[in-house]
């Protein structure tokens, strides 16, 4: 005689299973989604450059559901769709190189909701993974973390162009002019321009004084 399966269990809302979670025995088996959706981060899984799940700190951090952001490409954080395509190429042989990649560089809001504003920009931490390096789009892990949100809203927040802004991510990494200009394909002269440019908007006396602006947002 066959015995009659048990009726299946309904999934537990994450607050359930955060309950179940942390009143299980530390020997249970630890919930790997459930540390995803509440990782104190922004986290997203990508394929081929496209969102294919995102915890809810990127849906906080990004003003947007997850229903706006999974399935779409990254190029909808972007300021502009050129900076969202030189960054891809740029990140191309270090990820090829190493598996892994990390920079500051501004992004956009999508949405308004979490208290975001839609179109606002903002300066980010992005480290991301890459689980085939030879072919390092293909799929990949990335963590998102707002720089603003760590110090106090700037009052006087410039219009920065895409290359400015591309010259500002890359002095915020401590990078001198020739070692931009061989990371964005400029002359060191082109850079230089930029930052002069840069800290007459920021008002900025010195370099050091112009990142912690930036940083500032």
């Amino acid at each position: 005689m066959v015995t009659p399966k048990p009726p299946p269990r309904d999934t537990p809302a994450p607050a359930a299973r955060a309950t179940r979670i942390a009143a299980a025995p530390s020997h249970a088996a630890i919930d790997y989604q459930l540390a995803f959706e509440h990782a104190p981060m922004g986290m997203v899984l990508s394929r081929q450059r496209v969102m294919v799940d995102c915890n809810a700190f990127v849906c906080e951090m990004f003003g947007a559901t997850r229903e706006q952001l999974i399935g779409q490409s990254f190029a909808i954080l972007y300021p502009s769709v050129a900076e969202y395509e030189r960054l891809g190429q740029r990140m191309l042989p270090i990820l090829n190189a190493s598996g892994r990649y990390a920079d500051h560089r501004m992004m956009r809001r999508v949405g308004n909701l979490h208290g975001a504003l839609a179109g606002e920009t903002f300066w980010c931490h992005v480290i991301g993974r890459a689980l085939n390096r030879d072919a390092p789009h293909e799929a990949g892990i990335w963590t998102f973390e707002d720089l603003g949100a760590r110090r106090s809203s700037s009052p006087n927040k410039a219009h920065l162009t895409p290359r400015e802004r591309e010259v500002a991510a890359q002095l915020m990494q401590g990078l001198t002019s020739k070692q931009i200009g061989r990371q964005l394909e400029i002359s060191h002269r082109t850079v230089e321009l930029h930052r002069a440019r840069l800290m007459r908007k920021y008002a900025a006396a010195t370099t050091a004084e112009l990142v912690q602006k930036l940083m500032a947002g």
